[in-house]
């Protein structure tokens, strides 16, 4: 079995390193992943995954032209029976390249989130023409996929409306012992929101942007510590310098890192544009720490307003910084969320056996059907 994924060559796709930039690395003995080779290194290959250089021009483009080629030339030299693939754009290219081929290897798509927001969140505005062909990439392969595995009922409402009904529902991964095993610790003194996320607009970074001048306005002491690295670094780091220590910028953390700038923080903020669930929402939960969050994508699905955080609606800049202000300013309502958080953050939380177990329920089920 192999899996594939957007990050230059064929694994399967981690957050296991916290790498918010958008990079992965190793999950796991035993289990392989991805990441862009550095630069001016050799192609490196082992009996488990090899990577390759990335050009530094038109880099995406060239990607996926030779994707199917890359990919069959793994259908040819590793002969898998299942391949685990995370994208509908990674799923296509399989198909092509099993095509192309003559492998009968069975296709699992992993949908994570919304394949629409490739064209309409990311890149520059051109991309947008490319609307329609992405659109239709998306019910390409949802339709000729021989099973697909969805993370969250909003997840699985995408694939319903592409006509065909989600084989297996599970969460991603989180480490239970980083998360969950760690004893609970008090609220902190000083008044602290967490974001953790791509710096892109699909993470809604620009909102909290600009929610956070709000809230810097009427309270003095409160920081936002921004956790990750992407597009908008350069508008980050400005946010940063201009803030006189309000706001600090940290591009990436390991996990125990993550955790522990939760039991840093008061809540978390997610405030993005399109999410297949929200992991790290669930990882705040589990660190006692309540989410203010957007009524988008599965955030809603992790996230129940006045129970275990606060939703308000999507670019909505003024009503974000309104909550964020509530659980800064009221601690009696900070705790309260955070410890109904806690309680219903062990629903997500699946150990390594329970993840491993789901998985092979899914090969086993794929690899008995014609």
């Amino acid at each position: 079995m192999f899996s594939s994924s957007r990050a230059r060559g064929i694994g399967s796709r981690s957050r296991a390193a916290s790498n918010v930039d958008g990079t992965r690395c190793r999950a796991s003995a035993g289990r392989s992943c991805l990441q862009r080779t550095p630069p001016r290194r050799p192609e490196f290959v082992d009996d488990r995954f090899r990577l390759w250089r990335e050009v530094a021009r038109l880099d995406g483009l060239l990607f996926y032209l030779s994707l199917p080629y890359r990919i069959g030339r793994e259908l040819r030299r590793f002969k898998p029976q299942i391949a685990v693939v995370q994208g509908v754009h990674e799923a296509t290219a399989l198909l092509i390249a099993r095509a192309l081929a003559g492998s009968d290897v069975k296709l699992i798509l992993d949908v994570q989130g919304d394949w629409r927001a490739a064209t309409r969140l990311y890149g520059s505005p051109a991309r947008r023409l490319l609307n329609p062909l992405n659109d239709w990439l998306g019910w390409l392969a949802i339709r000729h996929a021989d099973a697909i595995r969805v993370l969250s009922n909003f997840t699985a409402g995408l694939v319903r409306d592409a006509g065909r009904e989600p084989d297996a529902t599970f969460p991603p991964y989180t480490d239970s012992l980083v998360f969950w095993e760690q004893p609970v610790r008090p609220l902190p003194a000083q008044p602290r929101i967490l974001f953790v996320g791509a710096l892109e607009l699909t993470k809604g970074i620009d909102n909290l942007l600009s929610a956070w001048r709000q809230v810097m306005a009427t309270n003095a002491e409160a920081v936002l510590h921004i956790v990750g690295n992407g597009s908008r670094r350069s508008e980050v780091e400005e946010f940063v310098k201009a803030s006189s220590g309000r706001v600090i910028w940290t591009p990436k953390l390991s996990p125990d890192g993550v955790a522990d700038a939760m039991d840093q923080s008061v809540a978390l903020c997610l405030p993005s544009r399109s999410e297949g669930l929200g992991r790290v929402a669930y990882e705040s939960l589990a660190r006692g720490r309540a989410v203010v969050g957007v009524a988008a994508g599965g955030i809603p699905d992790v996230i129940e307003d006045g129970r275990t955080g606060i939703i308000v609606e999507p670019e909505h800049p003024a009503s974000l910084a309104d909550a964020l202000r509530r659980v800064l300013t009221d601690r009696e309502l900070a705790e309260r969320l955070g410890a109904e958080g806690r309680s219903a953050a062990r629903t997500w939380l699946l150990t390594a056996e329970e993840f491993a177990e789901r998985h092979a329920e899914l090969f086993a089920g794929v690899s008995n059907s014609r």
